[in-house]
């Protein structure tokens, strides 16, 4: 039987508390239901996965996603899942290779989820509800800028989805915005600072 959203997000909370982990796991989880929207594919299952993929990355860093595939067998997980969770790290710390839709687009959006959120917070609005595609491109080229994300990884993941990088910029974007005041994205910051 396929996990439910609240079964996820259950364990999810079991294995992290940091605010920063949860909210890049909704972000992934509202990006990936908007796809599987787009792609007309299920969106539930999508989500989830979204949801669960870093699901060991507080506890067990230097373990990531042999943890999360211990801990999801153990919680009898259905192999599709666990195997479209292992793809999102391919190269990283897993030798699964995205194959299907759904493993393809999260290996792509996992890490452009987070230069989505970086390039929002230095907008003047600090949201995401008023950005567009070309805030993020016009910060691609600027290697110092959210260092830690590895463009090469979105790049190689929008040539396996034969999607151009524009397009899947702004799916991520609509996709986050759903959720914008969850993510603390609604421009609530710029109104503290």
């Amino acid at each position: 039987m396929a996990p439910t959203r609240e079964k996820a997000f259950k364990l999810l909370k079991e294995y992290n508390q940091s605010l920063g982990l949860i909210k890049h796991a909704l972000a992934v989880e509202a990006t990936m239901r908007h796809f599987a929207k787009h792609f007309n594919e299920d969106e539930e299952m999508w989500g989830v996965i979204g949801l669960i993929h870093d699901l060991d990355y507080e506890k067990y860093p230097e373990q990531h996603c042999v943890m999360t595939e211990k801990i999801l067998r153990e919680n009898d997980w259905p192999e599709d899942y666990i195997r479209a969770v292992l793809s999102h790290a391919w190269e990283i710390c897993t030798d699964v290779k995205p194959v299907t839709l759904l493993e393809k687009t999260i290996y792509t959006i996992d890490e452009l989820t987070g230069l989505v959120t970086t390039s929002a917070l230095v907008r003047p609005s600090k949201s995401i509800l008023d950005m567009k595609a070309k805030s993020v491109m016009k910060k691609w080229n600027d290697k110092r800028f959210a260092a830690k994300i590895d463009r090469n990884i979105i790049e190689k993941g929008a040539e396996m989805l034969g999607m151009e990088l524009t397009g899947i910029i702004t799916l991520t974007i609509e996709g986050m915005a759903k959720i914008a005041d969850q993510l603390e994205l609604d421009g609530r910051l710029s109104e503290s600072s």
